[in-house]
């Protein structure tokens, strides 16, 4: 089977700048990249120009988009594919064959921080692939320092290490080794581990455990800069402080787990100021015995 970086395309602005930068990561992987458009054929027609236009619309920004993409990416392999059927139940099932699905996110509105549609929360609670969330207006120089011809900006991965796992951590890894960026791994704890008094000390022991979650992939992956950090206080302050100096903020979201994302990854993709990967896992599943660079999935 080929592997893709999906795009989730509805003719939005915010679903084209989600094409955009799914583009580039799959350039960045050596990947094809697929626009999905999910909702009824094109060939579906009524008859009526004013039911046929808002399907035409979309159909001719898929178009579009495509182009724009070749031209802007010449080497790139671009497929596009228009399935039918509700929204949610097909970006789900597009995400089962990616690699990652990106969606789009809507503009800043204030206090309430970025919009995030219905469809793209339930595909992201459900999937059991990476979803990538792109703000509306993100650019590919934002993904760098200074300009697009600079290196690129930190990839940051917030870590549970009570619920650490391979995919995650790789996920993290490889996104920092294809972009030759450095990683910031995050850890926050906000209750004391050892009763007062104790000859423990909390943020050393976090500190330890979060060196050895990485140290396997820091050998799998030797060119890669890490820092590692842990903080006392509420984990989504401290991932939506790093996010304004990021080019890509990884959480995980453990599965099964319904059908709701977590308060942490609600606030983190409402309001972070780069885009986010939201990757599915497993609980406390660390092997760590492959070889360098290889995938656990």
């Amino acid at each position: 089977m080929q592997r893709i970086i999906t795009a989730g395309v509805d003719g939005s602005v915010e679903s084209l700048d989600a094409a955009d930068w799914a583009a580039r990561e799959a350039l960045r992987r050596g990947l094809a990249l697929c626009l999905l458009h999910a909702g009824d054929e094109p060939e579906a027609r009524t008859g009526l120009p004013e039911l046929d236009a808002p399907a035409d619309r979309v159909a001719r920004a898929v178009n579009r988009a495509a182009r724009v993409l070749a031209f802007a990416h010449p080497t790139l392999e671009i497929v596009r594919r228009q399935v039918p059927g509700p929204p949610v139940e097909a970006l789900l099932a597009a995400a089962e064959s990616s690699e990652t699905l990106a969606l789009g996110s809507r503009g800043f509105t204030g206090f309430a921080g970025f919009l995030v549609g219905s469809v793209a929360l339930a595909v992201t609670a459900r999937a059991t692939r990476p979803v990538v969330l792109v703000r509306a207006g993100e650019r590919p120089e934002d993904e760098h320092w200074d300009s697009e011809a600079g290196p690129y900006r930190p990839v940051v991965l917030g870590i549970d290490l009570d619920h650490p796992c391979d995919e995650l951590i790789e996920y993290a890894f490889y996104a920092a080794a294809t972009r030759r960026a450095p990683l910031h791994a995050l850890h926050t704890w906000t209750v004391p581990l050892a009763p007062s008094g104790s000859a423990v000390d909390p943020e050393e022991e976090k500190t330890h455990a979060l060196a050895a979650a990485l140290t396997p992939w820091r050998n799998k992956f030797p060119d890669t800069d890490v820092t590692e950090r842990t903080f006392h206080g509420r984990a989504a302050h401290h991932l939506l402080m790093a996010s304004t100096k990021a080019s890509l903020l990884i959480i995980g979201r453990r599965i099964p787990s319904g059908v709701h994302l977590g308060p942490v990854a609600h606030s983190v993709i409402h309001h972070s100021l780069c885009p986010v990967a939201v990757v599915p896992h497993e609980s406390s599943r660390l092997t760590s015995t492959t070889g360098p660079g290889s995938r656990t999935d």
